[in-house]
């Protein structure tokens, strides 16, 4: 049993996946190597509004004023074929890639009740990657090829000369010599040519005759020609104008993501790293490696996470090419325990992260950690660790002593009024508290980093009792309340 995945207008669709703004609106594609140029195919839409294959584009532009002619492209055609290719292979390991836009499969290995899912799940794929794709199913690769083109949008032959029997012999892909002939003689349909005898039809018509007999009868067999599936995950793309701004570029990242994962999927890896790779116009290449908190194989996730590093950045000229490149490894599985603390979306924490740290800079962004030192306040950042470490299981918690000073962050600034030979605090006046000093303790002196001259400090310590107990701090820019007491 075979199957054939085929896309309609394949160079068209190709081109048309890689423009946001082109899904809605009446195309074409030109031959730009005739002279003049030819359309090769259209939109339903351009077709409705009177626009044939065969036309120049003035003939095109003069029934349809917003029509939108393209070119082929090579880069959104192999770009399309990979997608393809990678449909498939979600099928059947037994992929042939037949013609532009056409992949035959065996699906002999699959039982018969899933053949049918198997292949809508696929034609789901490819609509999620921008191709409308078609399906059929047949006892040969030639029957089934009959099929996808006549199907709306999967089609499996039940009866075969049911099936043949009216399809108009086009579809066998008559000679054009031959083509005259059976027109001569009233053979209108592949049932039309089957009802005369092979013999006669040979005799008459030779061997070409006898092969188109054979098609429009669905008696010819032949071998696929079997392909691997690709050994590197890469997508690249030169773009035939400048992109300037994020929105058609993370358009074009989404097609490459999306049959990335799918292949990724298919093979039963995830993606540890993304290399992205961005040409710009003055002929410089700006590239980043990105490493994945944990591999994945969502096509959202890898979006997002490319999405989060393209908003930081500005170049300097516009992007002309890109090229994306993801780097397997095998699917890590494991099970979260009742008591685990490891993250459950290591994903989500890591682009909250860096979206983060997009707007505050990376050195503001960090769990603290007390530096060695006495000054009071001074930490480092170190990067969030993705895993609560465990507790240490004999650790001595001292109990508290005295009274718990309530720290103001930032301290407050203070004017204060000293008196007396020790010079002490007398009358503190501040925004939110103010009075005279009833009761003073201290002062308690600390300093440190002499030995390096930007990293001097020192401090004078006051507690002091107003209509409640606060810590004064004296350092060289001034006074400050560091805090209450509870």
């Amino acid at each position: 049993m075979f199957a054939v995945l085929h896309l309609a207008d394949f160079a068209l669709q190709a081109v048309l996946r890689t423009e946001p703004a082109a899904a809605h609106r009446p195309a074409a594609l030109l031959d730009p190597t005739r002279r003049p140029p030819l359309l090769l195919a259209c939109t339903a839409s351009a077709r409705a509004l009177g626009v044939e294959i065969g036309q120049t584009s003035p003939q095109a532009l003069a029934r349809c004023e917003h029509l939108r002619l393209f070119t082929p492209h090579n880069d959104a055609e192999k770009e399309a074929a990979a997608g393809l290719l990678a449909a498939a292979f979600s099928i059947s390991p037994y992929v042939e890639a037949t013609a532009p836009g056409v992949c035959t499969l065996q699906i002999n290995g699959l039982p018969p009740d899933k053949r049918e899912p198997a292949l809508r799940a696929s034609i789901e794929q490819l609509a999620a990657l921008g191709l409308h794709a078609t399906a059929g199913a047949g006892p040969t690769p030639l029957l089934a090829l009959y099929a996808a083109r006549q199907a709306g949008p999967l089609l499996m032959i039940g009866n075969e000369r049911a099936f043949l029997a009216p399809l108009p012999l086009a579809a066998a892909d008559p000679p054009a010599e031959l083509t005259g002939i059976l027109a001569g003689w009233g053979v209108r349909t592949l049932g039309d040519l089957t009802d005369l005898s092979k013999a006669s039809v040979a005799q008459r018509l030779g061997p070409a005759g006898l092969a188109l007999w054979e098609r429009a009868a669905g008696e010819a067999s032949r071998p696929l020609h079997l392909v691997s599936p690709p050994p590197a995950f890469s997508a690249s793309m030169e773009c035939e104008y400048e992109l300037e701004t994020l929105e058609p570029l993370l358009f074009l990242l989404r097609r490459f993501v999306d049959r990335l994962a799918l292949e990724l999927h298919t093979a039963s890896l995830a993606a540890a790293e993304l290399t992205l790779a961005l040409h710009l116009a003055d002929e410089t290449t700006l590239t980043r490696t990105i490493r994945l908190p944990e591999p994945s194989t969502q096509a959202d996730t890898l979006f997002r996470t490319l999405h989060t590093y393209l908003e930081s950045v500005r170049t300097t000229t516009a992007v002309i090419g890109l090229r994306l490149d993801l780097t397997p490894t095998r699917i890590a599985t494991r099970q979260h325990g009742l008591f685990d603390r490891a993250l459950r979306d290591s994903h989500g924490f890591a682009e909250t992260l860096a979206r983060i740290a997009a707007i505050v800079g990376s050195d503001r962004l960090g769990t603290p950690v007390p530096a060695d030192t006495h000054r009071p306040d001074v930490f480092t950042l170190i990067p969030p660790q993705a895993e609560i470490p465990a507790c240490e299981p004999h650790r001595t918690l001292h109990p508290p002593q005295g009274l718990v000073l309530r720290r103001y962050r930032p301290p407050r600034p203070a004017t204060v009024e000293l008196a007396g030979a020790r010079q002490a605090p007398a009358y503190v006046r501040t925004p939110h508290v103010e009075g005279n000093v009833r009761a003073v303790a201290g002062p308690w002196h600390a300093s440190g980093g002499w030995w390096q001259a930007d990293q001097l400090w020192q401090r004078e310590e006051w507690d002091v009792e107003l209509d409640g107990l606060y810590r004064l701090v004296r350092t060289p820019e001034g006074w400050f309340v560091e805090g209450e007491y509870d």
